[in-house]
């Protein structure tokens, strides 16, 4: 006999749940991205990247603010330099990273605040809410009763918080009559006047970059600038601004004047600068006088000229061996210190038989000490004295490579020595001459001048950044100190007139919400009597 065994039917297990969340498709990516992006905590982020990020710019001198101070931060810190060239910390405001984390700040604070005007719209037209219905149980109460109709004791409350700014509604059931009221929308406003502004800030920040421009120059007194691309020492246009769109305005540095505290523990202080220009805002305009000084500039057509700098120009007069004049004018040096010991570089190259060269110092106040060597006492020209060394050879002017005015390229120079044979560093003061060895010629301390650095720009919507900075503060100011508060009052029929409850509620605790119910009682009493 033979057994059958039933072998059992085959069943299949169910699949294991994928372990971790599920994938997203292309599209939910972008949307939570873009959910991250547009979140206020993202743009408060990027708000406090960007305050960072503009730290390098006030340190490290920058390319459009003064292209003098980087050459000579180049020259000082030769090992840094490619370094911070590679991280465009010479042009921070218009490095590709701090143009990121700007334009994503826009991109966030747009999606940000776009959506919310429905919604502070709605709160700023919003009535009063209902009151609740048990007023004696909200944190700020009280209650008291009236021999007035119930009607006529809300209509007295309606009055009393409308004279107080009071947004108000009043319904009446079963012989009930119920005021709600509240004050403060203007807090939600002030919210969304400060984001809208700091939008038109920054679009005005950067529109004003985009189609304006910046540019230094030193002009020493007696000298004219022309408002041309020429005319300027370092010049930095916006991407969309054009050569033609310079005001033909020009300008004479009449004189510089510069005061310093003679004495005392701040003795070499500055306390005033001023310069005093000639201008004429175009060819046949009249000529007008200004005075310019720190933080006052001089306006034409919309562009500014500011005071940002200033110096020394020692008037120098060098001859060759052949007694010839090759050299002669002012001679800007470049300030060093608080004393203004000023570095300066002059260049002769059309000099006999050898091209020459000299650099040093001009010190206003000459002195000198075995441990530091001439040195500066005081910022004015006391004892006005140059302190320089000469070179003789190829200035390597001709070799198409562009030097600075004030660097001496050595590589073809030799340093002139004295009679000791060592090089020859001569103290010339103001009036001297000094004669060069092997007839190499002559070189003259004649006068001195002073110069000044102006920063010349065009910013087409600077009003509109300033009226977004203001607006701004108002709304800040808005959001911060307007408190919205809520007060009901219930009147209810009686016999012998009304019973009144009042409540309220404060957004913030702790500022007066239960005396002002005290208030309002006290004043509503007096109205009814």
């Amino acid at each position: 006999m033979t057994e059958t065994v039933e072998t059992p039917p085959l069943t299949t297990q169910p699949a294991e749940p994928p372990i971790g969340p599920a994938s997203l498709s292309a599209g939910e990516l972008a949307r939570w991205a873009w959910r991250q992006l547009t979140s206020m905590r993202t743009a408060l982020i990027l708000l406090l990247l960007l305050m960072l990020a503009a730290i390098p710019g006030s340190l490290i001198p920058q390319d459009r603010v003064d292209a003098r101070a980087v050459a000579m931060w180049k020259t000082t810190h030769p090992s840094l330099t490619p370094t911070y060239e590679w991280l465009g910390l010479f042009h921070v405001y218009g490095s590709v990273w701090f143009s990121a984390i700007y334009i994503l700040l826009m991109v966030s604070l747009v999606g940000c605040i776009l959506p919310r005007l429905k919604v502070y719209w709605r709160a700023a037209i919003a009535a009063p809410p209902r009151a609740p219905r048990n007023l004696i149980r909200l944190p700020a109460s009280a209650s008291a009763s009236s021999a007035r109709p119930a009607q006529e004791v809300a209509d007295s409350a309606r009055k009393l918080l409308r004279q107080k700014h009071y947004r108000v509604v009043t319904t009446a059931e079963d012989g009930v009559v119920t005021v709600a009221a509240q004050r403060g929308y203007l807090r939600e406003a002030g919210n969304l006047l400060f984001h809208l502004s700091l939008v038109v800030v920054l679009v005005s920040f950067a529109a004003g970059n985009l189609f304006g421009f910046r540019g230094g120059v030193i002009v020493v007194a007696g000298q004219t600038f022309t408002n041309s691309r020429q005319s300027y020492d370092d010049f930095a246009p916006g991407a969309f601004f054009r050569d033609s769109e310079l005001s033909p305005f020009n300008f004479t540095l009449d004189d510089f004047t510069a005061d310093f505290m003679p004495n005392g523990p701040t003795m070499g202080q500055p306390t005033s600068f001023k310069a005093d220009l000639t201008y004429q805002a175009g060819p046949g305009k009249p000529k007008r006088q200004q005075t310019l000084r720190v933080n006052q500039p001089l306006d034409i057509d919309g562009t500014s000229v500011f005071l940002v700098g200033n110096g020394y120009a020692p008037v120098i007069t060098v001859r060759d061996g052949h007694g010839k004049v090759v050299y002669s004018g002012p001679t800007v040096f470049l300030p060093e210190n608080a004393s203004y010991a000023s570095w300066g570089v002059v260049k002769v190259p059309d000099a006999k038989p050898t091209q020459l060269g000299f650099e040093g110092q001009f010190l206003p106040t000459y002195a000198t000490s075995k441990a530091t060597g001439p040195v500066s006492q005081f910022p004015q020209p006391l004892a006005p004295t140059l302190s320089l060394a000469a070179f003789s050879g190829d200035l390597g002017l001709g070799s198409g490579v562009p030097q600075s005015v004030y660097d001496l390229n050595k590589r073809k120079l030799k340093a002139v020595t004295g009679a000791d044979g060592k090089p020859l560093t001569m103290t010339i003061p103001m009036g001297a001459t000094r004669i060069l060895p092997n007839g190499l010629g002559t070189i003259t301390f004649d006068g001195l001048r002073r110069w000044t650095k102006l920063q010349i720009s065009s910013t087409p919507a600077e009003r509109f950044a300033l009226g977004g900075v203001v607006f701004g503060l108002l709304g800040l100011l808005a959001s911060l100190f307007i408190r919205p508060r809520r007060i009901w009052l219930r009147a209810r029929s009686t016999n012998t007139g009304a019973d009144i409850e009042v409540a309220g509620l404060d957004r913030l605790e702790g500022h007066g919400l239960q005396g002002a119910l005290d208030e309002l009682l006290v004043d509503l009493e007096k109205a009814l009597t």
